[in-house]
């Protein structure tokens, strides 16, 4: 029987090896992606906008246990997990991201029961579309960088969306907004008078 010889790995993979590892071990960001949080509203703007980055780089997703999942919706990106989490007191393995809102993709078809359960505002309901929210946060912050005033909101929300039927969106939206401007003072009418 012929020995096995075991040849070095190509250059290239031998270079990329050290990269991989570090990109394996979790960082200390990972330690606080608390995403069970994050979907149910437990956490801030500022730890929401920390995730964007995570999620825009594929390798870093995977490093952190979300696995990119093929884009079934153009407005939203979907990511299986390593490890299933636990929210609203269900069990997902899959997560969406839409601009500021993080949603877990549970195995609900109605989503009324937990809207209701949670306390949420119906907005649309008719045609098989479903979407209620409630805003749990508004509130006066100033950017630390700039001085300008902003409004952290956050907003709690349950939903479906015709490309999953038969599961059930819910999650939290985290936005920072300028307050609206003031409308100026009409100036007063010109008197005319007359001579």
């Amino acid at each position: 029987m012929a020995a096995l010889r075991l040849r070095k790995p190509p250059v290239s993979l031998r270079c990329c090896l050290p990269l991989l590892c570090v990109l394996a071990v979790p960082s200390a960001f990972a330690s606080s992606l608390d995403l069970p949080a994050l979907i149910e509203c437990r956490q801030g703007v500022a730890d929401q906008a920390a995730l964007a980055p995570l999620l825009a780089d594929p390798l870093k997703a995977v490093a952190q246990g979300l696995q990119p999942l093929p884009q079934g919706n153009q407005f939203m990106s979907e990511f299986r997990l390593a490890q299933p989490i636990s929210v609203f007191g269900m069990s997902t393995e899959r997560v969406a991201v839409a601009g500021a809102s993080i949603m877990a993709v549970l195995d609900q078809a109605d989503p009324r029961p937990l809207a209701k359960r949670l306390a949420l505002e119906t907005g649309y309901d008719q045609d098989g579309k479903f979407m209620a929210g409630r805003e749990l946060v508004s509130r006066d912050v100033t950017d630390p960088k700039t001085g300008e005033a902003q409004i952290e909101s956050i907003i709690l929300s349950v939903s479906t969306v015709a490309s999953h039927p038969g599961k059930t969106l819910a999650g939290c939206t985290y936005s920072l907004d300028l307050p609206e401007e003031e409308p100026a003072p009409a100036a007063p009418a010109p008197a005319t008078g007359s001579h």
